[in-house]
Parts: C-alpha cells; sequence; structure tokens
C-alpha cells in the first residue's frame, strides 16, 4: 500500500487551542534508586481551520513535559475534511488494538463521545459527532485512531477526482459552483 505524503501545515498563523487527554508518572529503576519522570499526551488543534494535531512530551517535571507535547504535536497537524456541523460519512480509525467509530449526526445532537476522543473532536470543531471508541482504552491508541479516522474522511469533489467521475453522479445535491 503506498502512503501519501502529508504536507506540513504551517502553525504559526493558526489559532491553536491545547489539551492535555493524559499524564504518566514513569520511573525508571537504575543503580542509585528510581529516576521519577512524567509524559503527556496533548492534542491541539484549530477548530476554526479545521486542523488537529497529537504528540507527547517527556520530561522530569509536568509542566515542562506539556510544552513538549505541545511542540510536538504543532509538528504533526493535519487538516480534516468536515461538513459544515458534521462529518460526511461513518468512518472507523484502527490504531493498534485501539478502534474508533465516528457517524455523522444530525444538528444539535452535539458530540457524544468520551475522554480522549472528545479531545481530538472537539479540537478540530466538529459540533455534532456520534462516536464510540471499541478495543483498547489506552489514550495513546484512541487518540491515533480517532486521528486515522477523521483522515479517512473524503469530500464529495475529492471522491469525484479519484474515480475521474462528474460530481453530479457522486453527489447529485451538490453542484459546482458557477464563476
Amino acid at each position: 500500500m503506498a502512503t501519501t505524503p502529508v504536507r506540513r501545515i504551517d502553525a504559526t498563523n493558526l489559532n491553536l487551542k491545547e489539551q492535555v487527554v493524559s499524564i504518566n508518572r514513569v520511573t525508571k529503576v537504575v543503580k542509585g534508586g528510581k529516576n521519577l519522570s512524567f509524559s503527556a499526551l496533548v492534542v491541539v488543534g484549530d477548530p476554526s481551520a479545521k486542523v488537529v494535531g497529537y504528540g507527547t512530551g517527556k520530561a522530569k517535571e509536568v509542566p515542562s513535559a506539556i510544552k513538549k507535547g505541545i511542540e510536538a504535536a504543532k509538528k504533526n497537524l493535519r487538516k480534516i475534511n468536515v461538513l459544515e456541523t458534521t462529518i460526511p460519512h461513518p468512518v472507523i480509525g484502527r490504531f493498534g488494538t485501539g478502534e474508533v467509530l465516528l457517524k455523522p449526526a444530525p444538528a444539535g445532537t452535539g458530540v457524544i463521545a468520551g475522554g480522549p476522543v472528545r479531545a481530538v473532536i472537539q479540537a478540530v470543531g466538529i459540533p455534532n459527532v456520534l462516536t464510540k471508541s471499541l478495543g483498547s482504552h489506552n489514550p495513546h491508541n484512541v487518540v491515533k485512531a480517532t486521528i486515522d479516522a477523521l483522515t479517512q474522511l473524503r469530500d464529495a469533489v475529492e471522491i469525484a477526482d479519484m474515480r475521474g467521475i462528474p460530481l453530479e453522479k457522486v453527489a447529485p445535491e451538490r453542484q459546482p459552483v458557477q464563476a
């Protein structure tokens, strides 16, 4: 399976909001005792630009671990295809043994999601979506599976180009804009 190169998104001109998903205390046993450090999983996103990214940071103190996680997340931003209030179609994202199901929802439903999935969905700025986390409940796997699901979302124009057919055959209600 050929992988498509991910275009890097510049984080300087975006209004990014960061959210800490989980903080882990990690100890390493060495000859002189135990070395204590912290690991942080952070999700950043711009709801107006429909951009999201995640990152992990490790440090001796919690604030510096969060700062490192934010910097890593800014380097890992992705653009997501969404409709005005929800996602275009149901999709399942997988990472490791974590699976996340995302389904479109009518206006007024809100974000029906738990913990790590909610953090990612809110960072993207999707107001109405139904989700179900299947398999692993590890926050790292769930966040990565959610972002995998979001990157699988396709726009009708993109599908028409991919298939080489006119837009009217893919989505009859979406007519091309006349300039």
